[in-house]
């Protein structure tokens, strides 16, 4: 470490080689992500585990042209921001890519917040469109905005329908004559999303995140697979997509590098190894209690094939050495590492 360490400048740098980031500011993370798997377009990009729907790269950029051409319709503009208030689905990151086409900003809740929760970062952010779920909508209807409600495992039947709600399915079938993203002026500069903290030391506030800086945080912590030569790798996320772990590390940067994202709609033990053995995870990202699950409860993970995982990354909080032993010892093909990833770049906010 001392080796990494600038006396002069009181820096530390990596000793890997400089990533290359893409110097022209006419681009939003959509564009760059269907730029970068154009290459590969029957490739598997999103599995639903909870529902069994699968989306090639080309079916995920029909599906986001289409949304997106849809949100057009519904006069959604650059710099509107729209509110995701749903659980981790396939549905999800085809939401969050459409609205960032168009240069619009996704704002995130967690599905558990009460409806004062709710109501308070609605009422910072001023969100003019919210995209939900039927379980969630007699939290959401509280509002007053339009919405569109996405397709659930639930059966729940919404009676308060009215000119202002609309089904994610029907605007999807309604504008699939549209193949190609909207035409729009988002610059790499331009506000993508706007993520609240926890609130663990305070209110929650929202964290501003530009294009640039998911499209530089995808290209950073996937550079040692393109360093290593590796090919598609598969990824589990039952980390919530509400949260910058969920977006912008594991479903944006691995989609972004070409590989394909399990979509979980929450953590359950035996149903993650299930998922793991039966799509061949090889990138398991998790934060400490997960961990700690993986390395105690060793009688429930050797009764799966789990010999896919290549890496188990923990991130969030510091985790004891003693836990990534025994997870080692549990996934013994898999490196366990722990990792601290810090999302805002400099020149963002020089």
């Amino acid at each position: 470490m001392a080796k990494c360490f600038n006396a002069e400048t009181q820096i530390y740098s990596s000793h890997r080689p400089a990533v290359d980031f893409p110097t022209d500011p006419n681009l939003s993370l959509t564009s760059f992500l269907f730029r970068s798997t154009a290459s590969y377009p029957n490739r598997t990009a999103l599995i639903d585990a909870d529902s069994g729907q699968t989306l090639t790269f080309l079916q995920l950029k029909t599906l986001v042209s289409n949304l997106a051409h849809s949100l057009i319709k519904l006069n959604i503009k650059k710099n509107d921001v729209v509110l995701i208030f749903a659980p981790n689905s396939i549905h999800f990151p085809v939401c969050f890519f459409s609205v960032a086409s168009l240069g619009a900003i996704t704002t995130t809740c967690n599905p558990s917040y009460t409806l004062t929760e709710l109501s308070n970062q609605a009422k910072d952010c001023n969100p003019t469109l919210v995209i939900t779920v039927p379980e969630l909508w007699e939290k959401a209807k509280n509002l007053n905005l339009p919405a569109i409600i996405l397709p659930s495992q639930s059966n729940l039947n919404l009676h308060c329908f009215n000119a202002e709600i609309w089904f994610y399915s029907d605007l999807i079938r309604k504008s699939n004559r549209f193949s190609e993203l909207p035409i729009s002026d988002v610059r790499q500069s331009d506000v993508a999303g706007l993520l609240y903290s926890s609130g663990t030391t305070g209110k929650s506030k929202g964290v501003v995140l530009s294009h640039k800086n998911f499209i530089r945080t995808s290209l950073m912590v996937t550079s040692d697979q393109d360093r290593y030569g590796e090919g598609q790798n598969m990824c589990l996320c039952f980390l919530p997509m509400f949260h910058i772990f969920g977006l912008s590390v594991i479903v944006y940067s691995q989609l972004r590098r070409g590989n394909g994202v399990v979509s979980m709609g929450k953590f359950e033990l035996e149903s993650c190894l299930r998922g793991v053995e039966m799509y061949r995870v090889t990138h398991f990202f998790v934060v400490p209690p997960v961990m700690i699950a993986l390395a105690k409860e060793s009688v429930v993970v050797r009764r799966y094939d789990l010999s896919s995982v290549k890496e188990i990354l923990c991130g969030a909080a510091p985790l004891g050495k003693n836990v990534m032993e025994q997870c080692a010892r549990n996934f013994p093909a898999a490196a366990v590492i722990q990792v601290l990833y810090i999302l805002i770049i400099k020149d963002l906010i020089t």
